[in-house]
Order: C-alpha cells, then sequence, then structure tokens
C-alpha cells in the first residue's frame, strides 16, 4: 500500500443503523472546527493559553500515536516513508489542513509544510492575529505519529504559522538531545502538565480577576460618595468596627476560625478578609458550600477521587484541600455536614492529611481552614447532630457577625454602595436615595440582612424612574413596615421613632441601660449616644 492510494470512501465507515461513525477503523465523532475553536477558548479563558496549549498537545500526540498504530495494522505499506506520507494524508482527509502541494512536502523527519490550517483559520476568526504559532493539536498529532513511527521519541515544533501572519504553517522535527534552550520551551508543552501547573494558573487568574473587582468597588464608591475603602468591610457601627479589629488580629495567626451569624449577614465577606489580611494571602482562597452538595458528592469534592473510585469516576481528580494548598479553604454552612462526614473531616483536621476516595495513601495539606453557620452549634451537639469534638477543631476563635439591624450606622452606605453596584450593572443613571427612601431604610429590621439589602437596592434601581430612588421604588415589605403618619395625622419621623422606642425600652427594663440596649439590639456606647442626642440623660 502506498500513501497515494488511501481512499476517503473506503477508510469512512458510516453505519446509519446504530448511528456511529469509524474512520480507518477506529471509533470516530463528526465535529465541526467552529466548535473546536470555541472550547479551545473556553479553556485558554478558564485555565489559561498555557494550561491549554499543554492539553492540546497531548490530546494530538496521543490521537496521532493510536492513528500511527491503526494504519500498521489495518494496511501494509511498501515502505515505511508510505507509512509516514499515510499521516499527513489522513489529517488532510479529516479536514484538519491541506498540504503544500506546490512543494509537494509532507511532514516527516525533516518537518512539513501545510496550508489552511483549521486551528489557524479558528485563531483569525476568534481572536485576530497572534504573536506566536497557534496549531498546537496539529503539532502534537505529527509527534505523536512520528514517534510512534520512527520507534524514537521526536518533536514537531511549529516556526511558522499562518494563524501569525505568516504564508504557511511549517515544522521542523528534532530529537530532544537536538533542542536549543527556545525550542526546550516548546517541547515542556508535549509534557504532562501537572495538576499543581494548572492550579497554580487558576490561582493566578484568580488573584488578577480579584484585583479587578477591588479597583471596581472603589470607583463604585467615589461615586456612592463614600468615604470608607470599599474593599475593607463596611463598619461605622461600633459592634461592627469591634468586629473588624478582632478580625485583623485573628487573621494573622494561623489557626482555625468559626464565623457565625445569620445568613446573609456577610459571613463569607468575613471569610475573604480573614484570607486577605493572612500570611496565605499569596494562595487561593477556596469556598465551598456544604450544605449544597449530597453526602458522597462532598466527600469527593473534599477530598477527591482516584480513577474507578466510584461510578463515573474517569480519572484522578484532586479534591478542594489540596486545591486549597498554601491558601485558605472556607467550609461555609458546616452546621449541614453529616454526622459520617464530620468524622472524615475532624480526622483531616487532626492529622493535616487528606486520603483521596479509593485511595490508601495520605497526602499532606497545607491549608487553613475557616467555617460559618447560621446555626447554634452548641445546640446541635446538645440534640447529637453535630460532634462536640469537631465543634472544638473548628472553633479555635469564633467570630460573630452582628446581624444588619443592630448595626444602623451600616445600613445607609452599604445600600448606597450596592445601589452604585447594581446601576453599574444595568447601565441606569441612578445616584442615590431621597431622603424619604433612606428614612425607610432606616426603620426596616432587614431578617434577610445584606443579602435582602442588596436585592432590594436591585429592584429599587430597576424601578425607578428619576435619577434618585423613591420609597415607591422599595419593596412592599420595606416600604410598609411602619406608618409614615402620627395618630394625629401629623408626619412622623425617623428620630421621633427610635426618641419613643428608646423610652419604651428604659421603662421596661425600670431604666438598666445595659439591659435597654440588649433589649433594642444596639451596643450600650450607642444608647448613651442617642440619650444625649435627645436630651433624655438627666444623670
Amino acid at each position: 500500500m502506498r500513501a497515494e492510494d488511501l481512499d476517503l470512501k473506503e477508510l469512512l465507515e458510516l453505519n446509519p443503523e446504530t448511528g456511529t461513525v469509524h474512520f480507518a477503523g477506529q471509533r470516530a465523532m463528526i465535529c465541526d472546527t467552529v466548535s473546536h475553536g470555541l472550547m479551545r477558548q473556553e479553556l485558554i479563558d478558564i485555565v489559561g493559553e498555557k494550561t491549554t496549549r499543554g492539553v492540546l498537545n497531548r490530546f494530538g500526540y496521543v490521537h496521532g500515536r493510536r492513528m500511527a498504530l491503526a494504519l500498521k495494522s489495518k494496511f501494509k505499506w511498501d515502505s515505511t516513508e508510505d507509512w509516514l506520507k499515510a499521516g499527513a494524508r489522513i489529517l488532510a482527509m479529516q479536514g484538519l489542513f491541506m498540504m503544500d502541494q506546490a512543494s509537494g512536502e509532507t511532514f516527516g523527519p525533516k518537518g512539513g509544510t501545510w496550508r489552511v490550517s483549521s486551528e489557524a483559520e479558528q485563531q483569525i476568526l476568534l481572536k485576530g492575529r497572534s504573536d506566536r504559532p497557534v496549531c498546537w493539536t496539529l503539532c502534537g498529532f505529527i509527534s505523536g505519529y512520528l514517534s510512534y513511527s520512527l520507534d524514537q521519541e521526536v518533536y514537531a515544533v511549529e516556526d511558522k504559522c499562518m494563524g501569525k501572519g505568516d504564508a504557511f504553517c511549517h515544522v521542523i522535527i528534532k530529537l530532544p538531545h537536538e533542542m536549543d534552550s527556545d525550542a526546550e520551551n516548546d517541547v515542556a508543552f508535549f509534557k504532562r502538565m501537572g495538576v499543581d501547573e494548572a492550579l497554580r494558573t487558576v490561582t493566578e487568574n484568580l488573584k488578577r480577576a480579584e484585583n479587578e473587582l477591588r479597583e471596581k468597588t472603589r470607583k463604585l464608591a467615589v461615586i456612592a460618595k463614600i468615604d470608607e475603602d470599599p474593599t475593607e468591610l463596611m463598619a461605622r457601627s461600633p459592634e461592627m468596627r469591634h468586629l473588624i479589629e478582632l478580625t485583623k488580629t485573628i487573621a494573622g495567626i494561623n489557626s482555625t476560625v468559626l464565623i457565625t451569624g445569620e445568613s446573609g449577614s456577610g459571613k463569607e465577606r468575613i471569610a475573604r478578609f480573614v484570607h486577605d489580611n493572612s500570611a496565605q494571602v499569596d494562595g487561593p482562597f477556596i469556598a465551598v458550600n456544604c450544605g449544597a452538595i449530597t453526602e458522597s458528592l462532598l466527600e469527593s469534592e473534599l477530598f477527591g477521587h482516584v480513577r474507578g473510585a466510584f461510578t463515573g469516576a474517569a480519572a484522578d481528580r484532586p479534591g478542594l484541600f489540596e486545591a486549597a494548598h498554601g491558601g485558605t479553604l472556607f467550609l461555609d454552612e458546616v452546621g449541614e455536614v453529616s454526622l459520617p462526614m464530620q468524622v472524615k473531616l475532624l480526622r483531616v483536621l487532626q492529622e493535616r492529611e487528606v486520603r483521596r476516595v479509593g485511595e490508601n495513601k495520605s497526602r499532606p495539606i497545607n491549608v487553613r481552614i475557616l467555617s460559618a453557620t447560621n446555626k447554634n452549634l452548641k445546640t446541635e451537639i446538645t440534640e447529637k447532630r453535630f460532634r462536640e469534638d469537631l465543634y472544638y477543631r473548628l472553633n479555635v476563635v469564633e467570630l460573630a457577625v452582628p446581624p444588619l439591624r443592630r448595626r444602623r450606622e451600616d445600613i445607609l452606605p452599604l445600600a448606597r454602595l450596592l445601589l452604585a453596584e447594581a446601576a453599574s450593572h444595568m447601565k441606569r443613571k441612578v445616584e442615590g436615595l431621597t431622603a424619604a427612601a433612606a428614612d425607610q431604610l432606616l426603620i426596616y429590621s432587614w431578617p434577610g440582612n445584606v443579602r435582602e439589602l442588596g436585592n432590594s437596592m436591585e429592584r429599587a434601581v430597576a424601578l425607578a424612574k428619576g435619577n434618585r430612588v423613591e420609597v415607591d421604588d422599595l419593596p412592599p415589605e420595606v416600604r410598609q413596615i411602619t406608618a409614615n403618619v402620627s395618630s394625629n395625622g401629623e408626619p412622623r419621623f425617623l428620630k421621633d421613632v427610635e426618641k419613643e422606642c428608646i423610652l419604651n425600652a428604659l421603662e421596661k427594663t425600670d431604666g438598666n441601660r445595659v439591659k435597654a440596649a440588649a433589649l433594642m439590639g444596639m451596643g450600650v456606647a450607642t444608647l448613651y449616644r442617642k440619650l444625649k442626642i435627645y436630651k433624655l440623660d438627666r444623670t
């Protein structure tokens, strides 16, 4: 058999009854080049160009070796040269490129030239001209095909590419010992890229995105006319300021932290603040909602698994403990973890090592653990739903996030920042709140905390008819929570409501200011300040 004798009609087998396609004796699938180009771009966006190039080089390499084996077993070739030429002809038949008929050159031990590369075509279509060669899968195929055919490791390195503006694509073939320093960087892509390399790339991308988000938030704060640095925690209330000071102290100590508070109060934001002010700041911050994942999946997510550990485990996969190496792992809603899973989690925290599902060996981990819950874990322990030993492992230090109703000084700054963010996202010119709307926000108790406030501001921006949010733009439960007039029909202002509330609390506690402050959900210092403002302090 000569390479020129290969016939596409003979190589391609279609079975309409079963819907299967075979090419050169191998099960195949039909995929359009645009889909391949979009997948390639998705990979670049997620894990970066370096990791993507490594994946596609390896994919092409394996494809090339399998094709060389299939052609060797299916046909009896007149010469090794025909066998080598067959590889290029097969690629051309599959539509991956068109051989350079003018030169008659094919890929072989000395290299090769081609035109109309599908990869170069997709690069130009989706991203425009590149500054480096882009035929990664093709180079991998040639490397794998020739390495098997010649029975020695060789690499195809592209030195000319239509994807970067050259008139044609060209590769040179070299043995490992022939590679110069520049080419060695190319050869590295043909070797299997480790998970650690991919994770480092993802971590770098996340850090870059976080920095961009911080800068955007600062710009929004300028628009909202907020003096505080919005990338820090928003805190004007004494209780929240105390929490921030404690959080900064704890951040510098590498110990486990339990963050408690109501749903939507900002527990994950506290966790990120701890990470950003810790020695692990250069490492990844990975959050997982333990309550949103079933027990079996949670074990695999946290600890990882090996190939064949369970149905669907097609490859080894590291867990989040390994992915967070050198950084922080945040276990949100840890109170939802089942008792059997709590035992496994406790072992990891005690031994500082993790064992993948289906694997016997343990792997050391270097991760800071932060956890959060909206449950009372002491009650859960009493009712035998949470292990006491795990509780004390997680709760070396507790950070209790106060609900928004106890942080009334923070409501308006937060509302203005969230409003500016929503307006920017929706591209609407809504610049602030009317006085009446601001008063209504302060009166409402915010059972959903900061999350509910954010949703309310987004709704208000969507409904606002002018450049300021009116009371009518707020959700019904916010604008209707209290009457806007007194019993005699006169307007009732916020100061009057607050003054009345303080007097009622003092009356119920027989003038005990500490108990009155606790009853109203405010700090004692705040109460003393209010008494002075309203001239109720007669001592």
